[in-house]
């Protein structure tokens, strides 16, 4: 007798390789020298976007290149990184209030816990905003799953190897002084 399978079952297998991350995460941008940075997940987004201000386009070996700088502290601005890109566009993009702004996009690598690949980002003004970056659809397309009901899902990993760590170092002290 054939096996009969649900249309399902196989886009569910294909689910399951895919990297689950919660509604806002930790990320790196480890090109542009950022270690951390908190952004929102959002799937309602088409393209990625980090707060970025004195933007100054160039050209270096007749490549067209950006400079900016992110404060990646949202309740902070002692932290300030200058950041340099090639500039892959300038795009009309339709932000969440229904205006368009025309924004330079660069592409850079997102690193999301031990997940790296490339993605690209609209450079703008954030600063009203809760998040200094958003992640849209384009960025996880085929990555990433979202779960609404985590947050932090890829810096709680880290933070429990640390804390695995600092404890067999706290057991093996113990174990010599007995």
């Amino acid at each position: 007798m054939p096996k009969v399978t649900h249309p399902g079952q196989n886009v569910l297998w294909q689910q399951q390789k895919k990297m689950i991350i919660g509604w806002q995460e930790w990320v790196g941008l480890p090109a542009l020298g950022i270690e951390s940075i908190k952004a929102k997940i959002d799937t309602g987004a088409r393209t990625s976007s980090l707060h970025a201000f004195e933007l100054e386009p160039f050209e270096e070996n007749k490549v067209a290149m950006v400079r900016f700088i992110v404060e990646p502290d949202h309740k902070s601005d002692h932290r300030k990184i200058t950041c340099i890109a090639p500039l892959l566009d300038e795009r009309n993009i339709r932000s969440s209030n229904g205006t368009n702004e025309k924004r330079y996009v660069v592409e850079t690598i997102i690193k999301i816990g031990e997940q790296i690949w490339p993605i690209e980002l609209t450079l703008s003004s954030r600063e009203q905003m809760g998040f200094r970056m958003l992640i849209g659809r384009n960025a996880m397309r085929n990555r990433c799953l979202v779960d609404p009901n985590l947050s932090h899902k890829t810096r709680y990993a880290f933070h429990q190897e640390r804390d695995n760590i600092i404890s067999e170092d706290e057991t093996s002290d113990d174990e010599d002084s007995i």
